[in-house]
């Protein structure tokens, strides 16, 4: 009777001890079935995450910023002197071919329209008038390539003229007193000039129109120029300076040699029609030919 007794005391309490185990099992799985705080809210941010993330992008965007636009500013750069030393050597190949003599300026009159140096312009309003480049001096050594435009000029602004239809001629300008302007000048043959390695042949050309439309007094636009030379009234009106200091306020210049170099303007003769442009004199001694 007592084995019975102690038989039945026993099962009871491995009965009740499986039990309570089976209840302490259950509710470890279901607490490890609970997220925690941290895992249900991993996918979101909170809204101070989201603006510190978006003030780390803004600081980052300040600093890469102005290194990028150095970067590409220094890539137009070299390809402007690039496509300088190429013109330059087109030049020398010219004057080879023609005893030593350089080119003019302004050429012929063709079917309404005139040829310079670079290529036929014809008749018309700024914007719209018709072009031939091949033309041009300097096209049979140049192989039809593209070294006569600067990446730095775009006809894109806002204050931009063009000359020709949809088109950016040229963005260089040769030095006058080596290319005169009319064929009744004479000739400068380039193998009389007794500086070749200071006397410029091309640079970083243009100007600021405010009296052919649509440029006006009041809407002063730059447009495309093709040659370089003196302008030295600079507190004038009638002051128009020809050199473009458009690489970080200083321009390409070529040389008779075919070196290139960065040249400075002038102090105090950037036209002040369009100031943030940057037309100004070149210096005087790399333009005339003593």
């Amino acid at each position: 009777m007592k084995a019975g007794i102690t038989w039945r005391v026993t099962g009871l309490r491995l009965a009740s001890a499986r039990q309570a185990s089976d209840e302490m099992n259950g509710a470890r799985n279901r607490s490890s079935r609970r997220p925690s705080p941290a895992t249900r809210r991993s996918g979101a941010f909170t809204l101070v995450e989201l603006l510190v993330i978006i003030a780390i992008i803004g600081v980052l965007t300040a600093l890469l910023l102005p290194a990028l636009d150095r970067g590409k500013q220094s890539a137009w750069r070299a390809r402007c002197e690039n496509n300088l030393h190429q013109l330059s050597l087109a030049a020398q190949m010219y004057c080879d071919d023609h005893a030593g003599n350089c080119f003019y300026y302004r050429l012929n009159a063709i079917n309404g329209g005139q040829t310079f140096w670079f290529g036929w312009l014809g008749p018309g309003p700024d914007e719209q008038r018709p072009y031939d480049l091949s033309l041009g001096v300097l096209f049979p050594y140049l192989n039809g390539s593209d070294v006569r435009l600067c990446p730095a000029l775009s006809s894109k602004m806002a204050q931009f003229k063009l000359k020709a239809t949809n088109s950016v001629l040229f963005s260089y300008g040769c030095n006058r007193y080596l290319a005169p302007l009319n064929t009744n000048l004479p000739v400068v043959n380039v193998s009389k000039i007794r500086r070749p390695t200071g006397t410029a042949m091309f640079a970083d050309a243009a100007e600021v129109n405010d009296f052919l439309a649509p440029a006006s007094k009041l809407n002063p636009l730059l447009e495309e120029f093709y040659y370089v030379d003196l302008e030295t009234n600079y507190s004038t009106a009638n002051n128009y300076p020809n050199g473009h200091f458009r690489h970080s306020q200083r321009a390409n210049a070529a040389f008779v040699d075919g070196h290139v170099e960065l040249e400075k303007p002038v102090p105090g003769s950037f036209d002040k029609r369009l100031p943030g442009q940057f037309v100004g004199q070149l210096r005087p001694e790399i333009l005339t030919v003593p």
